[in-house]
């Protein structure tokens, strides 16, 4: 697969470069309305970067171990039932904000992971392990087990939706 070229932008520096003389006019017309500003702007600074750093880590580790070959045995086209067991359970033992998971799928998907299986994945999200006390507690058992398994079996039907209209739009191009 050649590699494609990457156009140079100057958009995001423009962005930035707009976005401090912003915060220097505010400075200069309300000093303790920019501090709020820049006090909340270090809060989600805080919160984003470890799981931004997580986000790497995860990348950094899967460009290691996961080879091209091996991505497409356990989640490509061929994968069969192994495929689709490793998506839903793989998406159930998640944790963390889903934007975290989508930098790490896009790197599993160029490595041959199947768009079906990455729908998957983030459908079977909504299954909670940690909530899933509480909601036998308010809702009951069976409640919860019929809930889980409908969750878990439309993220497959999800999935295989998902790549049948994703195949049907690429092949009408």
């Amino acid at each position: 697969m050649p590699k494609q070229q990457v156009k140079s932008s100057r958009g995001g520096w423009l962005f930035l470069v707009l976005t401090l003389l912003a915060y220097m006019l505010l400075g200069l017309a309300n000093p303790e309305l920019t501090v709020k500003a820049l006090t909340f702007f270090t809060h989600v600074m805080a919160q984003v970067l470890p799981m931004l750093g997580l986000v790497f880590l995860l990348i950094f580790i899967a460009n290691l171990l996961l080879e091209p070959k091996r991505v497409k045995r356990y989640l490509g086209k061929e994968s069969g039932i192994k495929g689709w067991v490793t998506a839903v359970l793989g998406g159930i033992l998640s944790v963390g904000a889903v934007y975290a998971w989508y930098a790490m799928l896009s790197e599993l998907k160029q490595k041959g992971m199947r768009t079906a299986l990455i729908a998957t994945f983030l459908y079977s999200r909504a299954v909670k392990l940690p909530l899933l006390p509480l909601m036998v507690h308010y809702f009951g058992a069976v409640y919860t087990l019929v809930l889980c398994l409908y969750l878990i079996i439309f993220s497959v039907i999800s999935g295989i939706l998902v790549e049948k209209l994703s195949n049907t739009k690429t092949n009408k191009r």
